[in-house]
């Protein structure tokens, strides 16, 4: 008995550990791209790999969990690689990446470096399943440096965010100091149409849109360091109102990146922060937080904490 009530204290210990923010103690994670599919919350995200003597970042794989209750969650592995990219540079560039369903496929939108075109580039995978795995979908980036010219640095065209509308027209809106956007076609793997720019004040990266009650919000990354700011609209493509920063700048890492999803009722915003112990710029933990809109519909400031999300057990959980 005395044996069974040790291993039943620890099971609940571990269990508030998975619950806690950081969400995954045992791995450095970041630019988390979070997705509802059927009863279950699929967070993917980079993972950092670099020690504490790299300057620079070392990201060779996305990795993916998924959660029924926002408080549990199961470690699904690597769907992808860079390395899927055959037309990507090297292994050590998993950079922010994000996801969406059409037709029962699942479409993967990641930031890689390309091999012959200077600069870093956005490619399209696809899979069967959320899980993976996932095969390239183009055979070619869908977005090359050489594409936006209204910056001169390689990582202009970083952090894809992809949204689809209640009428089925998808968006891809992605950049770095200029934020873009163009159309995508009913293939999920062709821009249809021009790329579009946004005059966005101190913007600098990850936008992220997504839409509640009928109006549309496009959350980004303002100045560097990086704190959490928005906007909204009454369409896809704005035009855009400045609502305000939602969440500060983090303490010891400069970047942030949000993404935002409604699951099962309630709303979460998930980031990252440097609060793992030996975290810091290449070194980033993957956090949540749930929040509520205002009655006016904005959002309000979102503080950062160890807690985390109380459980919300979706229909996956039965």
């Amino acid at each position: 008995m005395k044996t069974r009530l040790i291993a039943a204290a620890a099971g609940l210990l571990a269990c508030a550990a998975q619950a806690a923010n950081p969400l995954f103690p045992n791995r450095f994670t970041a630019d988390p791209a979070a997705f509802v599919d059927n009863g279950t919350v699929y967070l993917y995200v980079g993972h950092d790999q670099a020690t504490p003597q790299d300057k620079d970042y070392v990201m060779k794989e996305w990795r993916l969990y998924s959660s029924c209750d926002m408080q549990h969650w199961t470690d699904r592995g690597v769907p992808i690689a860079p390395s899927a990219f055959k037309w990507a540079k090297g292994k050590v560039d998993a950079w922010a990446a994000d996801i969406a369903k059409r037709d029962g496929k699942y479409y993967f939108y990641a930031t890689v470096d390309h091999a012959s075109i200077p600069g870093r580039a956005i490619g399209v995978a696809v899979a069967d399943k959320p899980e993976g795995p996932f095969v390239d979908a183009r055979g070619s980036a869908l977005i090359t440096n050489d594409m936006t010219l209204e910056s001169n640095i390689a990582w202009d065209d970083i952090d894809p965010a992809v949204f689809q509308d209640d009428d089925g027209q998808a968006y891809l809106y992605w950049g770095n100091s200029v934020l873009k956007w163009a159309r995508l076609k009913p293939d999920m793997t062709e821009l249809d149409g021009p790329i579009h720019t946004v005059g966005v004040e101190r913007y600098t990266e990850a936008p992220y849109l997504h839409k509640h009650n009928g109006t549309y919000y496009l959350s980004y990354s303002r100045e560097f360091p990086e704190e959490t700011a928005y906007m909204t609209g009454p369409s896809a493509t704005g035009p855009w109102k400045y609502q305000g920063v939602i969440m500060a700048k983090n303490a010891k890492v400069k970047t942030i990146h949000q993404a935002i999803i409604a699951f099962n009722g309630k709303n979460y915003i998930f980031y990252h922060n440097a609060r793992l112990p030996g975290g810091g710029e290449y070194r980033r933990s993957v956090a949540v937080e749930e929040f509520a809109y205002n009655a006016d519909g904005t959002i309000p400031f979102i503080q950062q904490t160890r807690e985390g999300p109380a459980a919300n057990p979706g229909a996956a959980c039965k």
